[in-house]
């Protein structure tokens, strides 16, 4: 029997509220399920709080659940719990909120938001927001609750249309039932009052919730409750409860991904930041690790209720293979629950989760790092240049193989140790191709010397070795710019005075396609290569940039030329001898296209090539 019905009517800007709730606050329509259900759960848990000092409330129910039914011939919804309920008086204070403290006030919380991204779950709750989402889907919505202890119940029901009543009426228990009569469908809308599409939304949204939340599902004729979540939130417990088999079961649950993954991160802060953390890295990289639409796999949670996938506010884009859960409590949220704002606490948590997996990185053992970093380590390299502040952690984790390593993997420490006792800088080389960078005739000199040089075939070791100029102290430095200064007793200018007029020579004939030519400070057996500057761009940058479709500046390189090689001492003498000899122009050629081809790059004459070597083995043999 309900009490006389009160009509009560919203302020004048109620319906600018709505529509924007409605039509602006939620992307997504389905999440206005995830905003009840999170309601109930909160009902569910002050009760139980309240039952700590005032057991009388709980009465004999003591069985929670949230408890879902749907009518699809009628389009109506109910959702229910048996939670602490609402009085008359909490209704009109929380439900009630927009109508009573008019919109001018929460139109004023939003714009200071805005300003200061300080919208708190808090003042959700307060102003109702979460409870008005269901307008998006509801033509009308029926609240009736019932306040544990006592003895009448409270109806509340509006249409959106600028009023609302309320009244006192009976329910048999205590708790909150929600009846959505559900808008006609649309071309093209999910279908609301489907049993299957409820129970995608409360897996997706709502599957870690604490309490069972249930619906009468009908099977082969007959009508059984079945519940729709897991309630599986294992990085709630203590990591000393949780097996080994829950921790990958719960893996492949949230990743899909049918390996098990390669270890794990459980963790609890506490103080004043607190949140709960569950981290995997997986034993196999995704197909799409390196896709443009990529995602990161953290899942942001609020007490166990799902916010957001694809987090990107708490992993940097070079951990984005990290997959897990983060469950903050106290993060703040905009209004709509739906974006994370950027403030102290999440800059916070951010900067200990980076801890926290740099550090499981460093201490794996090794056979393990190696399997990881065969999947991840050219994801993993892209923090140097990202993340300036864990730069020196994440330099630690590189391993490149090297001219000396066999093929194995070292790490820029172990490089250093190998160091002989006179070397001063560690040397690499860039390209894309193991085999002719082990081969490069820029690392002759440097192999001369049993110099260990890093070997780097990701294209991401370019923006590395930019970003790292030096580790431990020493430089690190380019095996193909620059001169290496490597020779004590190198030639002396009268020595090599004899071949300057070479070098101009060669370098007028190849019509600037080089920015000079002079003795080589690389080589020890091959004739000749090229190289550039210290600040030069690398052949293989450059590659890189032309592979991309950039526009390249025009970089000319240093053609340099081995004086200590017969060769060069025959053409040198040739052209002291005869200086119009036309065979020095095809020489001055051969040698720039010989450089080229040593470091994996297209001559612009191929044919011309073929035909000055043919003739030089004819006229040999």
């Amino acid at each position: 029997m309900e009490s006389k019905i009160e009509t009560h009517s919203f302020k004048t800007e109620v319906q600018q509220l709505l529509h924007l709730i409605i039509n602006s606050l939620y992307s997504n329509k389905e999440i206005f399920l995830r905003e009840l259900i999170s309601n109930a759960s909160d009902a569910i848990d002050k009760l139980r709080f309240n039952a700590q000092t005032q057991a009388e409330i709980l009465g004999a129910d003591t069985n929670f659940q949230i408890r879902i039914a749907v009518d699809e011939k009628n389009r109506t919804l109910e959702i229910s719990d048996n939670g602490i309920g609402m009085s008359y008086q909490e209704v009109l204070d929380n439900i009630g909120t927009i109508a009573k403290s008019g919109t001018a006030e929460f139109m004023k919380a939003l714009e200071q938001s805005k300003k200061q991204d300080t919208l708190t779950p808090e003042l959700i709750g307060q102003f109702g927001v979460g409870f008005y989402s269901a307008f998006m889907v509801s033509e009308k919505i029926t609240l009736i609750s019932k306040a544990a202890g006592e003895d009448t119940a409270v109806k509340w029901e509006s249409s959106g249309d600028g009023e609302f009543t309320i009244a006192e009426t009976t329910k048999d228990s205590r708790g909150t039932t929600i009846i959505l009569k559900l808008k006609a469908l649309e071309e093209g809308e999910e279908d609301f009052a489907k049993e299957w599409v409820l129970r995608n939304i409360v897996s997706k949204h709502s599957d870690f919730v604490a309490y069972p939340i249930v619906m009468e599902i009908e099977k082969e004729g007959k009508k059984e409750d079945e519940t729709l979540n897991s309630m599986k939130a294992i990085w709630a417990r203590s990591k000393n409860e949780v097996s080994e088999d829950e921790y990958k079961e719960f893996y492949k649950h949230l990743s899909h991904d049918w390996n098990d993954p390669l270890t794990h991160l459980h963790f609890k802060l506490e103080g004043v930041t607190e949140y709960d953390a569950l981290l995997y890295i997986p034993s196999r990289a995704p197909f799409d690790m390196f896709g443009v639409e990529r995602k990161h796999g953290v899942r942001l949670y609020c007490k166990r209720v799902f916010i957001m996938d694809d987090c990107k506010e708490l992993m940097p884009d070079y951990l984005r293979f990290v997959k897990g859960v983060v469950d903050a409590p106290d993060l703040n949220l905009n209004v709509s629950r739906e974006i994370l704002q950027q403030d102290r606490l999440v800059q916070n948590i951010r900067k200990n989760l980076i801890k926290k997996v740099l550090d499981l990185l460093a201490n794996m053992e090794k056979e393990q790092f190696e399997t990881f970093y065969k999947e991840f380590g050219q994801v993993l390299k892209e923090g140097v240049y990202i993340d300036r502040e864990n730069k020196d952690k994440i330099a630690d984790l590189l391993r490149y193989q090297t001219s000396k390593s066999d093929g194995k993997l070292i790490s820029l420490k172990d490089y250093i140790v190998n160091m002989k006792a006179e070397q001063q800088e560690i040397y690499y080389i860039t390209g894309d191709n193991m085999t002719m960078l082990i081969n490069s005739p820029h690392l002759e000199a440097l192999k001369d010397k049993d110099y260990e040089v890093l070997l780097m075939v990701d294209p991401v070791d370019e923006w590395v070795v930019q970003s790292l100029n030096e580790y431990q102290g020493k430089k690190i430095r380019s095996a193909e710019k620059g001169d290496l200064e490597l020779d004590k007793d190198k030639k002396d200018d009268k020595e090599l005075e004899a071949f300057r007029a070479l070098f101009g020579f060669v370098k007028s004939k190849l019509d600037d396609k080089v920015k000079e030519v002079k003795a080589s400070t690389h080589l020890k057996d091959s004739v000749c290569c090229l190289s550039g500057d210290a600040d030069d761009m690398s052949a293989y940058m450059e590659k890189l940039f032309k592979a991309t479709g950039g526009k390249v500046p025009e970089v000319k390189r240093i053609l340099e030329l081995n004086t200590n090689h017969p060769v060069i001492s025959k053409i040198n003498q040739m052209f002291e001898s005869d200086r119009d000899n036309p065979k020095l122009k095809d020489y001055s050629e051969l040698l720039l296209d010989i450089a080229i081809i040593s470091e994996g790059g297209k001559i612009g004459n191929p044919a011309k090539f073929n035909k000055t070597v043919a003739e030089l083995m004819a006229a040999a043999l």
